[in-house]
């Protein structure tokens, strides 16, 4: 699976972005897609899940009734809709393609590029 990330940019603090993240070379329907992030000097970290067919989501604490992620099948997408974003959500976020919903990288086959998210207070 190759994976397109897009949408990234710079907004101010309590904004919204939203990134996508768009499949290519299986069957998109088959994975577990998961947005993760990675800010400088810090390890990479969950942010969200979703399992294959979009019934269910999983997401990290800190993101928790801020950001949604969701999924069309039929776009071979991926989306992650932020809002009231913080200074501490700026990192360079990555989606992953997997079999299991999990918050682990390693449980994740294929990686997006990844796309910046700067949030300026």
């Amino acid at each position: 699976v190759q994976l397109q990330a897009s949408g990234g940019g710079l907004v101010q603090a309590g904004g919204s972005l939203s990134v996508s993240c768009v499949a290519s070379g299986r069957t998109f329907s088959n994975y577990v897609m998961g947005w993760f992030r990675q800010a400088p000097g810090k390890e990479r970290e969950f942010v969200a899940a979703i399992s294959r067919l979009g019934a269910t989501t999983y997401y990290a604490d800190s993101v928790k009734g801020r950001f949604t992620i969701s999924r069309d099948n039929a776009k071979n997408t991926v989306y992650l809709q932020m809002h009231s974003l913080k200074p501490e959500d700026t990192a360079v976020y990555y989606c992953a393609a997997g079999t299991v919903a999990d918050g682990t990288p390693e449980k994740y086959d294929y990686w997006g590029q990844g796309t910046q998210v700067t949030v300026s207070s």
